[in-house]
């Protein structure tokens, strides 16, 4: 069984987080968290899409399998999870024996919501070749049913590493695995299933955004749709978001994936100006999920230690099977 807290990132389509540099806070509510995490021992992750005043609490800041194993690592005796429940599921998974708390139990995700673990089952059932490669944004349930788990960032390695006997089933993002075909040649059975915040961006929004900035490329999150893709100069996960910003020599650069990015991508690009690309209806785009969380829910969760992340053992001890195998795989050099 592979050592989770072996395991050390090595470049940017690895499970990179980011640990800022602490942060000065003079409100009384942040006072009150930074106290409140000194006396339960916890550590304090957020994701990349969360709001500026919980990232700059964050001890870690980055995608969600990135901070979990962060958790992995870290003595902290409670795990406190700011992004939303598949992510908290995930770092309970990989930390069975931790207090994890997330501070709004309803924070869902349109992808989770999209794939029941019985209509996965039942469809599994049709094809006994069927291999499932997973995204992480998927229940603890639907991860049990899975034969290996990705991120954005490594699906493509993970695919290319799926026997090559077997039928690809991937769920539960369409346009992530359209895209993982484009990259791969792999033929995969795809469900149906999309980011709702992701799929707002169009070929005409995009195509108008270009147009006002000519000199400014294009990043986009490869959950967005492929008449969106297209358009890009660069598809890739939000970690390698911030490398491409950093290496590129554009002064600006158009940003397609959820708003909370931009603040991260403005900490450590101070240099560089984003431009949130459009939707039809707004000038940015944000996930009403990713932001349930707020200063005052993270401040009662950590006094109240609830809302915990409660599995069984059966679950966690099945859904850890197919992310070790993720972890092996991306291990590899």
């Amino acid at each position: 069984m592979i050592d989770l807290t072996e395991i050390q990132p090595r470049g940017v389509d690895r499970f990179e987080t980011r640990k800022p540099t602490p942060p000065v806070r003079t409100d009384a509510l942040s006072r009150e968290i930074l106290a409140l995490k000194k006396k339960i021992n916890a550590v304090i992750l957020a994701h990349n899409y969360q709001v500026p005043e919980i990232q700059e609490l964050a001890d870690y800041v980055g995608d969600s399998l990135g901070l979990s194993q962060q958790a992995a690592k870290t003595p902290a005796d409670v795990i406190v999870f700011c992004g939303v429940h598949f992510m908290a599921e995930t770092a309970k998974i990989l930390n069975p024996h931790k207090i994890v708390i997330l501070p709004d139990k309803d924070a869902g995700c349109s992808l989770e919501e999209s794939c029941p673990a019985p209509r996965l089952k039942a469809l599994q059932e049709t094809n006994p070749n069927f291999y499932t490669i997973a995204y992480i944004n998927c229940s603890a349930e639907v991860k049990a049913l899975s034969d290996v788990i990705c991120t954005s960032g490594n699906a493509v390695k993970i695919v290319k590493a799926a026997p090559a006997d077997r039928d690809l089933l991937f769920v539960p993002d369409e346009n992530l695995g359209a895209w993982v075909m484009e990259q791969t040649g792999r033929p995969m059975t795809l469900w149906r299933g999309n980011c709702y915040v992701h799929v707002e961006w169009t070929h005409a929004t995009i195509f108008r955004i270009r147009q006002q900035h000519p000199d400014a490329p294009l990043v986009a999150h490869p959950e967005c749709t492929k008449a969106v893709r297209m358009l890009a100069d660069e598809v890739c996960s939000t970690e390698k978001m911030v490398s491409y910003c950093k290496q590129s020599a554009a002064k600006s650069i158009i940003i397609a994936t959820e708003a909370g990015m931009l603040h991260r991508l403005k900490k450590e690009c101070p240099d560089k100006n984003f431009i949130p690309a459009p939707t039809e209806n707004c000038r940015c785009n944000e996930c009403r999920f990713m932001k349930m969380n707020t200063l005052e829910k993270l401040h009662d969760c950590m006094a109240n230690l609830s809302p915990r992340i409660e599995l069984s053992k059966e679950i966690m001890d099945r859904a850890r099977l197919p992310i070790e195998r993720m972890l092996e795989i991306s291990a590899r050099s």
